[in-house]
């Protein structure tokens, strides 16, 4: 089975779907932001408040360009779409499904201060000024998009069924 990656806005629940899916297929899940932690020694809203954006998205790009593995469900950061470098990555060995969220349901799930949810952006860059920055490049990596707007079961079982449809060895 190849990989899938998801990728998708923070709070589009990747990590909740992911962990959904690999149970659904017997395989298994692993969370790119847990391998940022790991690899830094610090929480992401750490990492983003004591060596900034920057060291961030060096550290991300190094996370997503190294993964190596197989028949595995991925989930990103949403701003892994942001590293050409990781995302050609992820590609080689994958499937790249876009969860794609409304803009509304992103709003209503993100705390007022994005850093104390670890999402790397500029500082005073709004959810909506992020959305749109990202919504290109999150079409661009797509192979497929699936709409998750149901539940964390409910998008993986259509991601499942969507991939099957189109054919996807799983």
């Amino acid at each position: 089975m190849k990989n899938i990656i998801l990728i998708g806005m923070p709070g589009t629940g990747k990590s909740v779907v992911g962990r959904a899916l690999a149970e659904r297929l017997g395989c298994t899940f692993v969370d790119a932001d847990d391998l940022i932690v790991e690899a830094a020694g610090k929480t992401l809203p750490e990492i983003l408040r004591t060596e900034g954006l920057d060291a961030f998205l060096k550290i991300e790009e190094e996370v997503g360009a190294s993964i190596s593995c197989g028949s595995t469900v991925i989930a990103t950061g949403g701003s892994m779409v942001l590293s050409e470098r990781a995302m050609a990555n992820l590609r080689k060995d994958g499937v790249v499904v876009w969860l794609e969220t409304p803009l509304s349901q992103i709003s209503d799930r993100m705390p007022e201060d994005l850093v104390d949810r670890g999402i790397a952006a500029p500082s005073g860059m709004t959810i909506r000024e992020i959305y749109r920055e990202r919504e290109p490049l999150y079409a661009r990596y797509a192979d497929l998009i699936v709409a998750s707007r149901d539940g964390e079961d409910d998008t993986a079982q259509q991601v499942e069924a969507i991939m099957r449809t189109v054919g996807i060895q799983l």
